[in-house]
């Protein structure tokens, strides 16, 4: 007689194949995110690795568009433990974005108006493949700071306010 498989492992590998391996906190508190895409990233055997093992910063990162391709500048990967230093990869270096020209072309024109920037959110598994989530984003001002702090508090007292009732 054979076996079924039951259902109870599959929510289990979706959440480990969905798993966020970096995010970049602070661009959220920094800018305003006005629109998100996500793009596959152009790494290297010893970058995967250490991405997987969570050694990635994008706090500083930012992209820019050049000869029609996404650049990912600036975001600190670090060298693989397990590799020797011919084969281990340089962290700050520039790496490829992976999106469709039409997407491309649409950030490109909205990066043409004052003040936007497009900014690393977060590195992800999406199945087996690593997705950099980009963001683009409007600087906030110090008094725009304050005011989504405030909102932020007013939020969380409303929602303990709630529970307690």
């Amino acid at each position: 007689m054979k076996k079924t498989s039951t259902n109870k492992n599959k929510p289990k590998s979706r959440l480990a194949a969905n798993r966020l391996l970096a995010d970049n906190r602070f661009a959220r508190h920094q800018y305003e995110i006005l629109e998100t895409l996500e793009t596959g990233i152009e790494l290297l055997g010893t970058e995967v690795k250490s991405i997987r093992a969570g050694q990635a910063n994008l706090r500083d990162g930012f992209c820019l568009i050049r000869k029609g391709e996404i650049q990912l500048h600036n975001v600190h990967i670090s060298p693989h433990s397990h590799a020797g230093s011919y084969f281990n990869h340089e962290p700050l270096r520039t790496r490829t974005l992976l999106a469709h020209k039409k997407e491309i072309n649409k950030l490109k024109s909205q990066l043409d108006k004052k003040g936007l920037t497009l900014i690393p959110l977060n590195l992800h598994l999406k199945g087996s493949w690593i997705k950099l989530t980009i963001g683009l984003g409007k600087g906030r001002k110090l008094h725009d700071k304050r005011q989504a702090e405030k909102e932020k508090q007013m939020k969380a007292e409303i929602k303990s306010l709630k529970q307690d009732y």
